[in-house]
């Protein structure tokens, strides 16, 4: 099993930057990557508005080019672990960034929400975190559940778009699903794909409503593989349990619509079914969790249990990345 190093190469962009390390199909990647603030915000007086350059927030380490990877062909990202690095994590409200305050595209009158950070005390090996309230003495203890808030190749056509948008390409769709034991399959737009990985977060609820997660750097595998000759027109999540499309859009329903088209026709093709019945099928089995609300554009999730289906997508690919991942941690 080939294993290769990548340390926090930051990028603020998918596109635009060559690759930082190319890889066979197949290879595991161990790397590092730094939090959404490059470790800018240490503690609550650290004001990301003071402390960070904008727009040079959401780093993301690589990219990641695989070897033979032609447009057409579809990436496959096998997270195999991602651990908190740091026994703090942090999160923040801004001005003019979240669900629940007013934009630059949801103007108001009123005054936005004000600044403020949190600082989250990270027990990787009891496997929680601790969230403390800044106007009281109330902590409680929530459970650790790793994930990537951005990962995403290279768009098309010499596109560069901004690490904190979400779009056909992946990037910052912030989705809880992205842990460890989820294979996510992106389709290839330039040669080599290029990787990137970022926005770690010790835990996430869904929506990401006050526009940030339990922010951390993290300690991260994956294994990258290539399917060939097939194509993904969104980004598509698999774990043992579920197959789920993506969408990225504004309004939220649009990016809604996306995810559901696309889980319809995915359903289509592994089941051979029309797709009106696939759409049924979709309807009345699905699930739809929310990944962001507060990003350049929303993403939503459509999701359908792998135990009505009674076949793998793309040959059983994520089975045998589970089983290498087993090997490699089972070596480590």
């Amino acid at each position: 099993m080939r294993v290769e190093r990548l340390e926090s190469a930051p990028g603020y962009a998918f596109g635009g930057r060559a690759a930082a390390l190319t890889v066979p199909p197949g290879t595991v990647v161990e790397l590092s990557t730094e939090d959404c603030f490059g470790g800018a915000v240490r503690g609550v007086a650290d004001l990301p508005s003071q402390v960070c350059q904008f727009p040079y927030l959401n780093p993301v380490t690589g990219p990641i080019a695989v070897e033979g990877a032609e447009p057409g062909d579809t990436i496959a990202v096998h997270f195999v672990d991602i651990r908190p690095v740091r026994d703090w994590a942090v999160s923040s409200t801004f001005p003019h960034f979240g669900a629940l305050t007013t934009t630059h595209t949801t103007a108001m009158l009123h005054d936005a929400l004000p600044e403020r950070v949190w600082l989250y005390d990270v027990d990787v090996e009891r496997g929680v975190c601790r969230f403390n309230a800044r106007a009281s003495e109330f902590t409680v203890e929530l459970p650790l559940d790793p994930m990537h808030g951005t990962v995403g190749v290279a768009p098309a056509a010499g596109e560069v778009i901004m690490s904190i948008t979400p779009g056909a390409h992946g990037g910052n769709m912030d989705t809880p699903e992205m842990r460890a034991g989820t294979t996510a399959y992106f389709g290839v737009n330039v040669p080599g794909g290029l990787v990137g990985i970022g926005d770690g977060h010790c835990r996430q609820g869904e929506g990401e409503v006050c526009g940030t997660a339990v922010e951390a750097a993290m300690s991260t595998v994956v294994i990258v593989d290539l399917i060939k000759a097939t194509a993904c027109p969104w980004p598509r999540l698999e774990n043992d349990d579920y197959l789920m499309s993506t969408g990225s859009a504004r309004p939220l329903e649009d990016a809604f619509r996306i995810s559901q088209h696309d889980l319809v026709g995915w359903t289509g093709e592994l089941l051979d079914l029309d797709s009106l019945d696939a759409y049924q099928l979709v309807s009345q089995a699905g699930l739809a969790p929310v990944g962001n609300v507060v990003d350049t554009n929303y993403t939503m999730l459509a999701k359908l249990p792998k135990s009505l289906l009674g076949t793998s997508a793309y040959d059983g690919i994520h089975d045998r990345l589970r089983s290498s991942a087993s090997r490699y941690l089972a070596e480590r």
